[in-house]
This record gives C-alpha cells, structure tokens and sequence, in this order.
C-alpha cells in the first residue's frame, strides 16, 4: 500500500514585493528618459533658432545624467541595460543637441567648415562614450580618460548662452574663434588626458557637520545662480586637465637630485687626518 506524499505548495509571490522591485529597475530609467526627452527638445528649439531654451534644456539634461547613476546605485538596480540605455541617451542630449545648438548659433558663419566642426563634435563625443563603456571595469575611479562628454556640451551650451546673455554680435572672426574652440573640445574628448572625476571626493570626510555642509550649499547655490560664474569654474576645470597631466610629465623627466655628502665627506677626512677630534 502507497502512502501518498503530500504535496508541497509552492510559496506564494508576493505581488508587492516583486512590483516594489520593476518600480526600483524603472525609476532610474525614467531620468534617462527626462535626460533624453531635454536633448529632443533642445534639438528642436535649436532648429528653430530659441537657442537660449536649447541650452537651459541641454543643462538640465546633464542634471538628470547626474542623477540616474547615482539613483541606480542607491537602489541597487544598475545594470548592463541601465548603462548602454544611458549611453545612448547621452549621445542625444550631450552630442546632437550642443552640435546643432553651437552651429545654429556661430557655426554656420564659416559655412562647410562650420558644419564639419559640429559633426567632429558629435563623432568624439560618441567615441568617448564607447571607450568609457569599454574601459570601465578596469579604469581608475578616481579619473577620467579624457574631457567627459557632458562636460564638452556643457562647454558648448555656456559659450552660446553666455554670448546671448551679454548680446555678443556673431560676425566670421567669432565664428572662426568658435570653430577652434570646438576643435579644441573634441580633441580633448577622444584624448587621454587624465580629468578628476570627484568620485573620491567624500562629503561626510570633508564636512563631518551638517551645519557646514548647509553653508557650503548655499554658497554654492549663490555662485552658481550666475553663467559667467559657471563658465569659469568649467573653462577651469578644461584647464586643469592638461596642466595636470603636464606637471606630471615633468616631474617623471626631472632628474633625481645627488644625495648630500658632507657627512661622507666629514668621515673621510677623520680618517686621513689623525688629529682630527
């Protein structure tokens, strides 16, 4: 006679927790998608010469990248999809949208050459992004391989609304000056200058007290409520770049300095000379 074993119930799913889950993995998507509907948007108002709009959009884009990342971490939903899907999305708001916004505004002044700029642009932006996607596992934290790509769109974006703000007349010599300014920020994109990341840079080490945090906040607010404050602290941080890696370079040729030998030498002469005390 069989005995029959009892069934074994399968436990049940718990619809909250597995829909609290799809909630967590759609949130960061979410800000990649605000991310590139502002790089559409901008796109569009570019095309129809609201360049200010264009470039307030693209600003925003580069909050919402920032925040997508950082969100994901939080949340312990990144992944493979979550960072080509940010990837892609960059290549709109951080590549088409400053090209088109840059060449809409100056670059068209110098004909083919101005178009051909804002297509160099939006090639080494897109190389960026593959090489950071390649090299990420094996990168150094603590630096990037290059100027990141928001940070040449946000170069592009401040030199035309910084321009618009003081009401700067585009003629063919600004335009050239733009053209090379552009060159300049792809070249650095594809390089492999070495830009601090500031992932390294810890708020609770630096400001163990919250009330110190709060004033540094406000401090920052304040300067940054400007576009000239803005454009400087990023034409600063282009800079630092370059000079940084070529401070290291010389420090690598300087040759090393003799150690001091006047203790040798001290030594020497007690020995040849028996009167010496």
């Amino acid at each position: 006679m069989r005995v029959a074993r009892p069934r074994r119930h399968r436990a049940a799913r718990r619809p909250g927790r597995e829909s609290l889950r799809r909630g967590i993995y759609i949130l960061p998507s979410l800000f990649t998608v605000g991310n590139m509907l502002c790089g559409f948007a901008a796109v569009l108002y570019a095309l129809h010469d609201q360049l200010e709009r264009a470039g307030w959009l693209i600003m925003l884009a580069g909050l919402l990248d920032g925040l997508d990342g950082r969100i994901a971490r939080l949340t312990h939903s990144t992944s493979e999809f979550g960072k080509e899907y940010d990837s892609l999305a960059d290549v709109i708001s951080f590549g088409v949208a400053p090209a088109i916004l840059a060449y809409q505004w100056g670059l068209r002044g110098v004909g083919r050459w101005g178009w051909a700029v804002a297509f160099l642009f939006l090639v080494a932006g897109s190389v960026r992004l593959a090489r950071f996607n390649v090299k990420s596992a094996v990168a150094d934290r603590r630096f990037f391989t290059g100027l990141p790509i928001p940070g040449g769109a946000g170069a592009l974006t401040l030199m035309v609304l910084v321009a618009n703000e003081f009401d700067l007349v585009v003629d063919r010599p600004i335009a050239i000056a733009a053209s090379i300014f552009v060159l300049l920020v792809s070249v650095l994109m594809v390089s492999t200058v070495p830009y601090r990341s500031g992932k390294d840079f810890n708020l609770r080490k630096q400001w163990p007290a919250p009330a110190f945090f709060l004033i540094a906040a406000m401090v920052a607010a304040v300067v940054f409520s400007t576009l000239p404050a803005v454009a400087l602290l990023l034409g600063a941080y282009l800079v630092a770049g370059p000079a940084e890696y070529a401070v290291r370079r010389l420090r690598r040729r300087a040759p090393a300095q003799p150690a001091p030998q006047t203790q040798v030498t001290s030594a020497i002469d007690a020995t040849e000379n028996p009167d010496h005390p």
